[in-house]
Order: structure tokens, then C-alpha cells, then sequence
């Protein structure tokens, strides 16, 4: 026998969390579906010592509780897990754990969808992807594994004990990049670090973080990104109470910066050239933001103390005015490499022919699909540039679920007798 729901969920993260709440807003049935336990991705797919980017008060849900941290705090990972649980727990979320979802496919002769699970077929006349964007690890093959280090992705790291004796070269200094890089650092390794385009914002100026920031200036809404930055990452971190990325800052204490890792021969590793540029461009970033809250203090007469010392940056170390264009691993007694390159996106599970593009991402406006009933949550810049924080997928669902319950009252409207 096939079971049947009007909107069918697919994963028990953050984004699957909020769409069940708007759902029961709504009042339409609905299920949520996790191969796994709820927001299992950030219990089990983040390295220990991980913390929220964001302080609590400002990455929640409305009405979502951090009873040990409290609401200025940047909350570890298990923490938030048990956030996320407790905010589906009390919205009551139908969610079914340890169901894994193997295809959606296109219900013949009607709407609606066919969803076949590792428990059976459930029938949906809507399916939300709520599985986010960040499946598969991607691991350039730059470095032959026949080489004498051990390579592993951002997403396998754990803490420092886990890796062999040795240096550790770290490729990619996004978030995870840079804070596992610093957490290296700090446990006495020896690390060089490839720097890529990033944006590398202020944790925190004249006494505001950086998310008020982004909010009372308006970029958080940033429907896309500027022309050019498709591949830039950003660099911030909550670690510590929450402190400024600052590159310069590392390479002092010790670590060696490099560009960005372009080839492999001979036992060397090829580094481009790009690490002054790259650096600058980060600076560039992080001192228009500083520009941008001293133009909003001074228009709006806000009373919050100057902060003189947040505009002057360290003296470039060796690394940065010398830097190294190869890299022989085995003189550097390099025997990890850890390379924090972020995720390919994977919805093979979809059938259905006007879904996914070529290169595997989702056809979408805001998370509506153009194959009726279907949705998606969780995307990078689905709709703005908060769409990946808990804050910003919550937002997203509020409108998906609205476009559901829209669709809904078209195909229940009824003309009356004449």
C-alpha cells in the first residue's frame, strides 16, 4: 500500500526544521524524512571544536533557546544540534529519522510525485529537497596519492591528535580553512596555509558584531553576488568569544602563507602568484565594511565608542613579501595535507527532467522549482546572502511554504452553481 501526503520533506536539518514549522503555519499536512538523526551534520560532519559563525541572539530561529551559551555567544556545534532538535520537538515536526529517500519521480496522469524510500512509496503532491547544497566533499586531485603525506578534506578533520606527526598544509581559507589552520597552529604544528579571494570581514566594531552590521546596512539582503565573486569565500570565525580573521596576525606566529595550489611535480607543489593580491583584496574588504559603519554612526548620531586601532593593519610578514612559488614537501616535513575546497552539490535523486541543470545544481526562483510541486531549501543565495545561515533558511521556508499553500488554494477552489 502506498502512503500519501500532501508535502513531503526531504532532510531534518536546519532547513527542513523551518520548513515544517511554516508548514504547520499553514495547516498542511505534511512529513519530514532524514536518512539519518536530526541535524546530524552538525553533531557528526564538523570537526570538534567547531562553534557557530554567528552569535546565537542573531543565528536562531524565533523563540530558539541556548540555555548554555546564552544569546552573545557563538554555540558549539552540539549545542546547536540540540537546539534544532529542541525547536522541531516543541513545533511537534513530523519528522521520521533513519528513512532514507532513493528517487523522486513525476506521478503519471496527475500531479504529484512519487517518492520511493528505504521504507516503502509514499505518494506527495509536493516534495521540499531541504538537503542544503553541501554533499560531497570535492578533493582535487593535485597532490598523487602515491605520495608520502595524508590527504583528507576539511570535512574529515577532527582535531589536531588525529593527523600523523609532522606539518600540515592546509588548501582553502574560507571559514573552515582558516580556523583549522589557527587550531593547527595553536596545538604546535607547523602549518602553511593556501590563500584564495576572500572576503575577510570584522568579527566585531564599536562594540557591534559584524552580523548587526551586515543587517542595519542592508547586505544581508544582497540578492546576488557582485559580478566576479562567484568564487570567493568568506573568512570569520567565532572561535575564542568570536575574533577577527586576520591572516597577517597568523603568518607572525608562525605560519606560512601561500596562493592558491595550482599543480604538483616532482614532489613540489605549484603556487601561483596570487597571494598578494588576494590578501589585499580581503583588506580592501574588511576596511569598506569599517568605511561603511563609520558613515552609518555618523549619519543616525549613534553613541558607540570609536575604535581608532581596528584601521591599522599589521606589517606584512616575510611570507607575503617573499612568498613562495613552490613547495617541496617532503624538505617542509609536510605529511598532511588537508584541503578545504567545499562541496559539489547531488540531487541524482530527482528524476524529473526540468529540476537539475547539466552540472548537477536546481532550477530555482527563490527555491520554487519550474516542475510544479517541487521545491528546494537550503541553497547558497537562494534568495539573499543570509540564505545559508539558520536565520536566512528560516526566511526561505517562510516563502516556500507560502507559494505551497498558495498552490493549494487554487486546486481546492470550486466555482459555485450558477
Amino acid at each position: 500500500m502506498v502512503e500519501s501526503i500532501d508535502t513531503l520533506v526531504v532532510g531534518a536539518g536546519q532547513a527542513g526544521i523551518a520548513a515544517s514549522a511554516h508548514l504547520t503555519r499553514h495547516s498542511i499536512p505534511h512529513i519530514v524524512l532524514e536518512k539519518d538523526r536530526v541535524a546530524e551534520s552538525w553533531r557528526t560532519r564538523r570537526w570538534d571544536s567547531l562553534v557557530a559563525n554567528g552569535p546565537a541572539w542573531h543565528d536562531c530561529f524565533p523563540g530558539m533557546q541556548f540555555p548554555q551559551s546564552g544569546p552573545d555567544a557563538f554555540p558549539p556545534k552540539g549545542e546547536i544540534a540540540d537546539a534544532l532538535v529542541g525547536f522541531a520537538n516543541a513545533h511537534k515536526a513530523p519528522i521520521r529519522t533513519g528513512v532514507d529517500v532513493t528517487s523522486v519521480t513525476r506521478t503519471k496522469g496527475r500531479s504529484g510525485f512519487m517518492v520511493e524510500t528505504s521504507q516503502g512509496k509514499i505518494a506527495a503532491q509536493n516534495v521540499i529537497a531541504a538537503t542544503g547544497a553541501f554533499h560531497h566533499p570535492v578533493f582535487p586531485k593535485i597532490i598523487p596519492d602515491t605520495e608520502n603525506v595524508a590527504q583528507i578534506h576539511s570535512a574529515q578533520y577532527r582535531n589536531p591528535d588525529q593527523l600523523p606527526e609532522g606539518a600540515v598544509l592546509v588548501v582553502g581559507a574560507g571559514s573552515s580553512g582558516g580556523q583549522i589552520a589557527d587550531e593547527l597552529q595553536r596545538s604546535g604544528r607547523k602549518v602553511y596555509l593556501c590563500v584564495g579571494p576572500h572576503d575577510r570581514p570584522p568579527r566585531a566594531y564599536r562594540g557591534r558584531d559584524f552580523c548587526w552590521w551586515l543587517g542595519v546596512l542592508g547586505l544581508w539582503d544582497a540578492a546576488a553576488k557582485a559580478p566576479g565573486a562567484e568564487h570567493v569565500t568568506i573568512s570569520v570565525s567565532g572561535a575564542r568569544g568570536g575574533e577577527t580573521v586576520d591572516f597577517r596576525r597568523l603568518a607572525h606566529a608562525g605560519m606560512t602563507l601561500l596562493g592558491r595550489a595550482s599543480g604538483y611535480d616532482n614532489g613540489q607543489l605549484l603556487i601561483d602568484s596570487d597571494l598578494a593580491d588576494n590578501i589585499a583584496a580581503g583588506d580592501a574588504n574588511y576596511l569598506d565594511m569599517l568605511k561603511q559603519a563609520d558613515t552609518y554612526i555618523d549619519r543616525f548620531g549613534l553613541d558607540l565608542p570609536a575604535e581608532p586601532d581596528a584601521h591599522m593593519l599589521p606589517n606584512d610578514p616575510d611570507c607575503l613579501t617573499h612568498p613562495l612559488r613552490e613547495l617541496d614537501l617532503a624538505k617542509a616535513n609536510i605529511t598532511n595535507v588537508i584541503w578545504a575546497t567545499g562541496y559539489t552539490q547531488d540531487f541524482s535523486w530527482i528524476d524529473l527532467p526540468h529540476a537539475i541543470d547539466a552540472k548537477g545544481a536546481p532550477y530555482h526562483q527563490r527555491g520554487v522549482s519550474p516542475e510544479p510541486g517541487l521545491y528546494f531549501l537550503g541553497l547558497p543565495w537562494q534568495s539573499r546572502r543570509g540564505s545559508s545561515f539558520i536565520w536566512g533558511v528560516w526566511h526561505d521556508a517562510a516563502y516556500v511554504a507560502d507559494q505551497i499553500e498558495i498552490q493549494r488554494s487554487y486546486r481546492e477552489y470550486r466555482p459555485k452553481p450558477a
